[in-house]
């Protein structure tokens, strides 16, 4: 492969040169000159001596090793990444305020709960409206979900009943237009065995 690789090289680089030499032209009755060129005739750009000392060297790739199949390793590192970015964050500080912790510590400062309690958070409900509305919200939480999935399965059983009721209806109409009142169906023979 290296050889006529560096042969081809030679090849390319020795057409340009030769196309660049002038040539005297030479008067119709002189002979024809001779076929074969001398190595300094030509004017190559590059040393036939090199060339053939490069072809005497062995090759650096041995032959070995050309039919070894590589090995590839694939190593994922967004697990880490990941990892690395979660240890930073910090989750010690607790829930932040409504309007964040400075403008709650501005309207705490501002407005003190000793001297303003009706500008506290739930300051306009009372002590027995604030009891009322736990115990809506208890009610609505708990037995709430348990009230509507009954209804909703009441509603359900009730129209399952009334399309079963729809569907028989449908069938006996169908057998009765048939001759012999649908004798010989099997649709017809099972709606009147109920």
């Amino acid at each position: 492969m290296r050889l006529s690789a560096l042969l081809f090289t030679v090849f390319l680089a020795a057409a340009p040169a030769e196309a660049q030499t002038p040539k005297p032209s030479s008067p119709p009755d002189a002979p024809a000159p001779a076929a074969s060129l001398d190595e300094n005739d030509l004017n190559l750009p590059v040393s036939l001596d090199k060339i053939k000392g490069a072809l005497e060297q062995t090759p650096t790739i041995s032959f070995r090793t050309l039919d070894e199949r590589p090995t590839f390793r694939v190593m994922i590192r967004e697990r880490q990444k990941l990892d690395e970015l979660l240890a930073t964050l910090n989750y010690k500080a607790g829930p932040t305020p409504a309007g964040g912790v400075y403008g709650y510590e501005m309207q705490r400062q501002q407005f003190p709960s000793v001297d303003n309690p009706l500008r506290q958070p739930y300051a306009a409900f009372n002590q027995p409206e604030l009891l009322t509305i736990l115990i809506e919200n208890l009610v609505g939480h708990y037995l709430g979900g348990k009230a509507i999935n009954a209804i909703s399965a009441a509603e359900r059983a009730h129209a399952e009943a009334a399309a079963r009721a729809e569907v028989r209806q449908a069938v006996g109409e169908y057998c009765s237009a048939q001759p012999n009142a649908g004798s010989g169906i099997l649709i017809c023979d099972t709606q009147s065995n109920r």
